[in-house]
């Protein structure tokens, strides 16, 4: 449809100009600071690069660190390396279930808290694995998530290669593409293992990836050994990955939303080096947590309009760059699911939207990431739902304005009965969870507030969806590649 014949919300802070001043801020910090890396692989590689190596150390074990002063040159060079689509797809499949490009929006849970909000009983916990699968269950079955996450810390899985079996349940128990999280370069190794044989090889999951790593350097301005070992290895594979930053206005970074955009940037654009170093080409996500520190409660605040600005900051500077982007929704700083949650959520997931992040995480987190909220998961999805006809804006073509039905049906009529209303009334968002019924057929059906409805109708989608089980063999598989790893 020509875009003269369609209205769309749309929400623009930065502009070209200033995203140079942000990218050259950047550029000027690893020019003139430089960052420190703990990684021997990333040093030599850098090495063969016109950087900067000084006040190399070697500590004990034998493991190395030295400060890197990157030219600009070498980081422009990376930039026009790195692709700018990444298509996360369904377990098996060539299908698409998250397009990360332009504007287009994914969203899905968090990872590893260590607390849960059981929506049987209310009562706040530590996780266990079979909260993780009741998890998974409910995202696999709400169609307005479409990428899944662990979103907690399973406290009877022990300490043993806990990240490899919470990929392997995620695997088993929903379709959707998963971003994962691990300890180290030998998790990678197995899990890539594991998603490889579900895609049926390792060149299928590269052209068709199901899942991405979600890692992090070292705010400030350190890549440390294992973080680098995780980059590194998913650059080799060709395997997509955010590498993302999370500075603390106030803590680790400077306490100014220009100040900490451009330390993250910095903090970005030296992983992208190493990465594309590696391999040219390799997927990989712009992000950046930028948080800041309460000065009351000294937590870092998710539910505050500073982290929303940083959020519309953060998806600008990877669009300036031609990257897909990794974003923050459907969070609050609260610690149940009352009404200071709803309100973080909506303002959060009309933020990712309207900004444009690509790959939007932490649907479900209560107490700055502390506690998943299965209930916080089901209330966002509707949000998401709603939020998203919003962004469908309106249409103003001839059919859409009417002329010709408001000319016969006149002064005084009625549309019910035009066969126009019939044609379109569909398009008109229908909640499926919020009660848009009038008092009196309220009280008749039982007068549920919208938290008794959450809790009853997060139950039975627990309880009663299916997922779509693994193929035949791919249990054994799994198994036996969890088997293998156990020494690794």
């Amino acid at each position: 449809m020509p875009s003269q014949e369609m209205a769309l919300p749309r929400l623009e802070m930065l502009s070209r100009e200033q995203c140079e001043a942000i990218h050259r801020a950047s550029l000027e910090i690893l020019r003139r600071t430089g960052v420190r890396i703990y990684h021997a692989g990333a040093l030599e590689l850098l090495r063969e690069t016109d950087a900067i190596i000084s006040d190399e150390q070697q500590a004990a074990g034998g493991s190395r660190q030295a400060l890197v002063r990157f030219p600009p040159g070498l980081v422009e060079w990376a930039l026009r390396q790195a692709p700018s689509r990444i298509s996360l797809c369904h377990r098996g499949t060539s299908q698409v279930a998250a397009p990360l490009e332009g504007r287009e929006v994914s969203f899905g849970p968090g990872s590893d808290c260590p607390n849960y909000l059981d929506p049987r009983t209310g009562a706040r916990r530590a996780f266990t694995r079979a909260d993780v699968i009741d998890c998974v269950h409910l995202v696999d079955a709400l169609p307005t998530l479409d990428f899944c996450m662990s979103m907690g810390i399973p406290a009877d899985l022990g300490t043993a290669n806990a990240y490899r079996q919470q990929f392997a349940l995620m695997l088993e128990h929903t379709t959707k593409p998963i971003v994962f999280v691990c300890d180290d370069r030998a998790d990678c190794e197995v899990i890539a293992a594991l998603a490889s044989a579900a895609a049926g090889g390792m060149a299928q999951l590269r052209l068709n990836p199901t899942l991405l790593l979600y890692s992090e350097p070292s705010t400030p301005l350190k890549h440390s050994e294992t973080a680098t070992g995780k980059l590194l290895y998913m650059a080799e594979q060709s395997l997509p990955i955010v590498h993302s930053p999370a500075p603390m206005m106030g803590g680790t970074a400077p306490v100014t939303l220009a100040g900490g955009l451009a330390l993250g940037n910095a903090e970005v654009l030296s992983s992208l080096v190493m990465h594309q170093l590696t391999r040219p080409g390799a997927p990989f996500v712009y992000g950046s947590g930028l948080h800041h520190m309460d000065m009351k409660t000294t937590i870092s605040v998710y539910g505050a309009p500073e982290f929303q600005l940083a959020r519309v900051a953060v998806a600008e500077m990877g669009r300036y760059y031609g990257l897909p982007t990794w974003g923050y929704a459907g969070h609050s700083d609260g610690c149940t699911m009352d009404e200071q949650a709803a309100a973080d959520s909506a303002f959060s997931v009309l933020i990712a939207l309207l900004a444009g992040s690509n790959l939007v995480h932490d649907v479900g987190y209560l107490e700055a990431g502390l506690t998943t909220s299965p209930e916080m998961i089901l209330l966002t999805a509707e949000l998401i739902s709603m939020m998203r006809r919003f962004m469908g804006g309106m249409t103003l073509d001839a059919e859409a304005l009417a002329l010709e039905v408001i000319d016969r049906v006149g002064p005084g009529g009625d549309f019910l009965t035009e066969k126009h209303t019939l044609n379109h009334f569909r398009e008109l968002w229908q909640p499926a969870l919020f009660d848009r019924r009038r008092l009196e057929e309220w009280v008749a059906a039982g007068r549920l507030p919208l938290g008794r409805r959450l809790q009853e109708k997060t139950v039975a989608l627990i309880e009663e969806h299916e997922p779509e089980p693994l193929p035949p063999g791919l249990h054994e598989e799994v198994a036996y590649i969890l088997g293998q790893g156990e020494g690794a």
